[in-house]
């Protein structure tokens, strides 16, 4: 059955997030360390490749105000790349407004270490950028 993807995309990590098989919960896959937007492409085809991914949901980070900032602009090019390159997956832009602060409080009521934390918030929020989409599909 073909799955949903949800990417953090920052300008060091890309978190990686994908759905169940029934497409009702994000889990967190890996976080991708940046190295060049061929390698970081390479590493996505390979993933969407694995887990047959039919669609993949971008993070797209708006200032509170709704407007789109510097670290947006990025991701709107990003974006277009993903397009170039994966034709025929879906691609879907998500406000992902507060999913890292999000992701963090939940990692802070958890307990977990400070440097723990930094290895996996890009991930966590993929997490909460997929499921909120999710969510909302199913709605």
């Amino acid at each position: 059955m073909p799955r949903s993807m949800g990417l953090d995309v920052g300008d060091k990590t890309i978190g990686v997030a994908i759905s169940d098989l029934f497409g009702w919960t994000a889990q967190g896959l890996e976080t991708i360390q940046r190295i060049g937007i061929k390698k970081d492409l390479q590493r996505l085809e390979v993933i969407i490749k694995e887990h047959d991914i039919n669609k993949i949901v971008v993070g797209l980070p708006k200032n509170m105000n709704g407007t789109i900032g510097p670290q947006g602009e990025k991701v709107l090019e990003f974006n277009e790349r993903l397009k170039g390159r994966f034709k025929d997956v879906e691609i879907v832009l998500w406000d992902e407004r507060l999913t890292t602060v999000a992701a963090e409080r939940s990692l802070i009521e958890a307990d977990v270490s400070r440097k723990k934390r930094k290895e996996v918030i890009d991930k966590m929020a993929a997490v909460y950028i997929l499921q909120g989409y999710l969510d909302s599909a199913s709605r």
